[in-house]
């Protein structure tokens, strides 16, 4: 009996250890399959933005909540789904898997590497679609990014933080200014992230190429959906590249991120849309396009030292169609961002490179964040070509001019001139200040229109050979007192044409 009570014990103990898991599943049944849209039946408790499995072992993402029919964008290939097949919601929200590894790779929308390089190792994933950072989480814009660019550094300043818009025609240079800002952040401790949405796959691979040889896919991530790809892929993408900035933000890290475009990503979404059956509204666009893009770009801000002071500054790109800033996404994402870039296509074609008109661009938060040597010496320029604006459209119906016009005239010729830049080429701050005090202060008002660019590169390749001292003071002290102006006159004097 003794042994019958022993083993009655053991096998009493062994049963309070194992606890009996009961496993729930809720599943539905597919009602309908559409281009890469899938619609659900049966689904009552799945929320927003929550993963479904199907048979197939694809998956898709919820964005559709209807009262007896849930709509399912198909992260995959979706023609293996049949109508009446089984899908299970997995009960987790879509993420992406976050890495300082993720630094010099190109992934798609769900960070699986394009790249051939392996896999990427990750321990943590953040969620696609993020809530913004309250206002008092916020800190104000005052800490510049430098574009390397002298015409947006000196009018058009962009601090980090900030959220300015690139907008332009087709061919314009939008993606030159994004990828020549990307180079200059490599001795500028930022991280950048690429996201390209809807490019063909040859242009993105030149983009990358042209980043390596640059030596910037050191401090670049490129997030890549093809015009290939699936809208989802494309819908999910710039959403993607802001969950891997605020990995990188929450790290208390400067990141600028590059979404190009967003014109195509509204098409994207307006397609899911209207495979959806929702209710098409301006220009055949969705009623909710306008949260589509600002609770994207919310995520852009400067965080509170308390909160790591980590910063996500965003550089949305928009194409426009003949110059029309006044079409429907062009003026959504104007109201949302904090000051716009406008590229010309007649300036472009004149051969004003970056073609930027500087009437129409704006920088709402860049003046509080532009360094004090900067605002200095670029007052006078700005004021230049205010007036040169203002005069040359008169000018040109009036046989005589006087004098003061006719300098006026000059001198904003040859500072529209030294605006202009080559791609590929950023400029360092004290470049930028060498050559801008240069014109403001009227050494170029003699010197021919057709000789600037050769006394550009003389006194580039002078200051880099005989002034490291002085470019290396300025950029790093950030001042530009009595002393250094004389030493660059000196400089700028040897340089001169004439001498």
């Amino acid at each position: 009996m003794k042994l019958i009570d022993e083993y009655l014990k053991e096998i009493e103990k062994e049963l309070k250890k194992q606890k009996s898991k009961i496993k729930a599943e809720e599943f539905g049944l597919v009602a309908e399959v559409k281009d890469g849209v899938v619609i659900l039946e049966g689904l009552d408790n799945v929320t927003f933005g929550e993963l479904v499995e199907f048979e197939s072992k694809v998956t898709g993402y919820v964005v559709d909540l209807s009262e007896d029919q849930v709509g399912v964008v198909v992260l995959g290939n979706y023609l293996n789904i049949r109508a009446g097949s089984k899908a299970t919601a997995l009960g987790i929200s879509l993420s992406i898997p976050v890495a300082e590894s993720l630094i010099g790779r190109v992934v798609d929308s769900l960070g699986n590497p394009l790249d051939g390089k392996g896999k990427i190792k990750s321990d943590k994933r953040y969620p696609l679609e993020n809530i913004a950072p309250g206002v008092v989480r916020r800190k104000s814009v005052t800490v510049p990014l430098q574009t390397g660019i002298k015409a947006i550094d000196s009018l058009i300043p962009i601090g980090r933080g900030q959220r300015e818009l690139i907008i332009g025609d087709r061919g314009t240079g939008k993606t030159t200014i994004a990828i020549d800002t990307i180079i200059n952040q490599k001795s500028e401790n930022v991280i950048c992230v690429y996201c390209a949405v809807g490019q063909k796959n040859s242009k993105v691979a030149t983009t990358v190429d042209t980043l390596q040889k640059k030596g910037a896919m050191g401090h670049t991530i490129v997030v890549h959906a093809g015009s290939s790809d699936s809208v989802a892929m494309q819908y999910l993408a710039p959403y993607a590249a802001a969950s891997i900035a605020e990995y990188f933000m929450d790290k208390g890290r400067d990141v600028l991120v590059i979404f190009d475009d967003l014109t195509k990503h509204a098409w994207a979404y307006r397609q899911i849309s209207l495979i959806l059956r929702r209710p098409a509204g301006r220009e055949a666009y969705p009623g909710d396009v306008f949260y589509l893009h600002s609770r994207l770009l919310e995520r852009a801000c400067r965080l509170d030292d308390k909160y790591g002071g980590g910063s996500i500054t965003a550089l949305p790109i928009i194409e426009t169609l003949e110059g029309d800033l006044s079409s429907y996404i062009p003026t959504n994402v104007i109201s949302i961002t904090d000051g716009q870039i406008v590229l010309d296509i007649d300036l472009f074609n004149t051969g004003i490179k970056p073609a930027i008109n500087i009437g129409l661009s704006v920088s709402r938060v860049g003046g509080n964040a532009q360094t004090k040597i900067m605002k200095s010496v670029a007052g006078k320029l700005k004021l230049d070509l205010a007036q040169y604006r203002e005069l040359a459209a008169f000018s040109q119906f009036e046989s005589e001019l006087d004098e003061d016009t006719r300098k006026l005239l000059n001198r904003g010729a040859k500072v529209t001139q030294i605006l202009k830049q080559k791609k590929g080429e950023p400029y360092s701050l004290a470049q930028q200040i060498a050559i801008i005090w240069t014109a403001s202060k009227g050494y170029l008002d003699e010197v021919p229109i057709k000789n600037l660019e050769e006394f550009e590169n003389k006194l580039m390749s002078d200051l880099k050979n005989r002034g490291k001292k002085l470019l290396s003071k300025i950029n790093k002290e950030k001042v530009f007192t009595n002393k250094e102006e004389k030493e660059l006159e000196e400089f700028v004097k040897v340089n001169l044409p004439n001498k």
